[in-house]
């Protein structure tokens, strides 16, 4: 009796873990209407919190939500945050994944930065990309005053 109850706050935490960690989809041309109005001009300042107390500041779109789908094709409105991922995939199978809160959108490409100490940063022509997920990387990064 007692070895059931030890196992069990393990096997709810597992759960939890596996079924909080949802991808969901951005159709090509739902990411192009929805970032066409992405304008470094009207970016905003934030502080991020890492999950070991320390701050960095950076300019981000000022985008609060993202339109997306889950598997099943249902529509759902993710909340920006510093955690979410974007993966980009083009037509060739290759993924690029990038912190949604560092990409920059032209009209044609995706320029973002796939480490958050590293600044190096990637760029992905939009046209050959043939699927785009996105999803909460479970990272302890959040945006804080």
């Amino acid at each position: 009796m007692f070895h059931t109850f030890s196992i069990l706050p393990l096997l709810i935490c597992l759960l939890f873990f596996f079924s909080s960690c949802q991808t969901y989809f951005i159709p090509v041309e739902s990411f192009r209407q929805q970032f066409s109005g992405f304008d470094s001009t009207r970016a905003q300042v934030v502080t991020v919190q890492g999950p070991l107390g320390s701050r960095s500041n950076y300019k981000t779109a000022a985008i609060d939500v993202i339109r997306a789908v889950d598997k099943a094709g249902k529509p759902v409105v993710l909340q920006n945050s510093p955690a979410l991922e974007i993966r980009f995939t083009d037509t060739a199978g290759k993924k690029t994944t990038f912190y949604f809160d560092l990409i920059s959108f032209d009209g044609e490409s995706v320029t973002g930065r796939p480490s958050r100490i590293l600044s190096f940063q990637k760029t992905v022509p939009l046209s050959a990309v043939k699927k785009i997920e996105i999803q909460n990387g479970r990272k302890n990064f959040r945006y804080v005053n």
